[in-house]
């Protein structure tokens, strides 16, 4: 009877290099799982937040009432010449809280329309859209609207900040109407640059005459090292009654549920 072959016995060293090698696959995986987590799940889960945060602000809104929009290319370069409303109304502070206005910037697509919640804490960056630092500007007022949003995940609310181009217009609705900044300049920023948020941007002791729009957001598109900073000026503003800019009539009626 031929006997059986003895298994060879590992060495030490081969049986802690199977554990590593167990150990590195599984570790693997999960970093796997946690990426797609980070930039797939997170912006679908965001995304549907933010839904609930407009359906929320245009249930307290009057319906919006306007024509067809006309043509124009990416990004809203060239709208009509706006007309005069006068002074803009301007939110108090204290009723700057909770999903107070929302933002639409045609070169980011037609479809483009994000929230804006007080606070720039996680429970807001990472659920609600776009944040507004405390103590900065409201919409159409003299001084620094100042807003934060992330890149790649949590619904990527400014992942393309890097495409904007001179003459761009970013739009702001509040319940008393619509305000057009027009973009001017970026820059890239270290972490620490709050002076970037002041009244007068990057001239804390200065007294305001513009009325600024800041949008910053995280730099590179996968990194935190910096930060990249986006200026825009206000150009004009509707009641409103008024309706809408035309160029963005569409974008408003969809997120409002109306399109």
């Amino acid at each position: 009877m031929q006997a059986l072959p003895q298994r060879r016995r590992r060495t030490p060293v081969q049986l802690v290099a199977q554990v590593l090698g167990e150990l590195l696959i599984t570790v693997g995986v999960v970093l796997l799982l946690f990426v797609g987590w980070e930039l797939w799940w997170t912006n679908i889960d965001s995304g549907i937040k933010q839904d609930h945060a407009l359906e929320e602000f245009f249930s307290d809104v009057p319906p919006v009432v306007a024509g067809p929009a006309p043509s124009s290319p990416p990004g809203g370069t060239e709208p009509a010449a706006p007309e005069d409303f006068g002074e803009p109304a301007v939110l108090p502070q204290d009723e700057l809280v909770g999903t107070f206005a929302v933002v639409y910037i045609p070169r980011f697509g037609e479809s483009y329309s994000r929230p804006v919640t007080a606070g720039v804490g996680t429970d807001v960056l990472d659920n609600l859209g776009l944040g507004h630092y405390p103590g900065t500007g409201a919409p159409g007022e003299v001084g620094n609207f100042a807003l934060a949003g992330h890149r790649q995940t949590h619904g990527q609310v400014l992942d393309q900040i890097h495409t904007l181009v001179p003459g761009d217009r970013v739009y702001v609705q509040t319940r008393d109407g619509f305000y057009t900044y027009v973009f001017r300049n970026t820059e890239i920023v270290l972490p620490d640059r709050v002076d970037v948020i002041a009244p007068v941007p990057t001239q804390p002791a200065a007294e305001p005459v513009d009325r600024i729009l800041t949008l910053t957001s995280c730099n590179p598109r996968f990194g935190a090292q910096e930060r990249i900073i986006a200026y825009s000026v206000m150009e004009s503003w509707r009641p409103v009654d008024a309706g809408p800019p035309p160029e963005i009539a569409e974008q408003v009626a969809r997120a409002a549920g109306q399109g």
